[in-house]
């Protein structure tokens, strides 16, 4: 999936010499967290989340105790975005940017213009439609050789079924020699299938055959 396909496109921005005061009436009228900040060129400059509204001053949400606070720019306060995506670039590229530096948004540029938004939301959506979760199905993980092929050779099994298959994963078994392959099947009725894996000789994690478990 490529970032197009997932970034919010009707973005919701701030210029650099707006106040904070406007900054909050914005995030609390469109329900948002980030606000991207342009000046008058509508260049991309920076940030402002709620974290910096809050960071700014304690009781900033207090504007009778404070309400010089509220005609700051917020360009006081914006944060330059250290990382930020091309259109084109791939969608699952950014989960590792969110997971190992905790950020909460990924400003989407052409050049210095800001295209759209990627937030932790668009990256759960994305995910939930690479598993294929939002469909009726099943899921199956089946333990193979860690080995070239091997994913053709389950998928060949799985076509006697003529079940439609909305997703493929691969993921790393705690033995180096194996891999697991999660599948998502257009059926509710996995057990057929699961049965056919076996007699072909595979190990199937998830689900338990019935009565397996108490054999166990």
């Amino acid at each position: 999936m490529i970032v197009q396909n997932m970034m919010q496109k009707n973005v919701v921005t701030i210029h650099e010499n707006e106040t904070i005061g406007t900054a909050i009436q914005l995030m609390l009228e469109k329900d948002i967290r980030n606000l991207p900040v342009i000046n008058k060129n509508g260049d991309f400059l920076g940030l402002v989340t709620d974290r910096e509204v809050k960071d700014a001053s304690p009781s900033i949400f207090h504007q009778n105790e404070h309400p010089e606070d509220f005609e700051k720019p917020v360009s006081s306060i914006m944060k330059q975005a250290i990382f930020s995506a091309h259109p084109f670039d791939i969608a699952e590229e950014l989960s590792t940017i969110f997971y190992e530096h905790n950020v909460s948004c990924i400003p989407v540029l052409e050049e210095t213009k800001l295209v759209g938004l990627v937030t932790e939301r668009e990256m759960l959506h994305a995910f939930i439609l690479l598993t294929g979760t939002h469909q009726p199905g099943s899921h199956l993980e089946v333990v193979v050789p860690n080995e070239a092929g091997e994913l053709a050779k389950v998928a060949s099994v799985l076509k006697d079924f003529h079940l439609n298959i909305s997703s493929v994963l691969v993921y790393p078994s705690h033995n180096e020699r194996e891999k697991i392959i999660v599948f998502r099947v257009g059926t509710m009725n996995p057990l057929p299938v699961i049965e056919h894996l076996i007699d072909n000789g595979y190990e199937v994690k998830w689900p338990p055959v019935p009565g397996e478990r108490d054999e166990k």
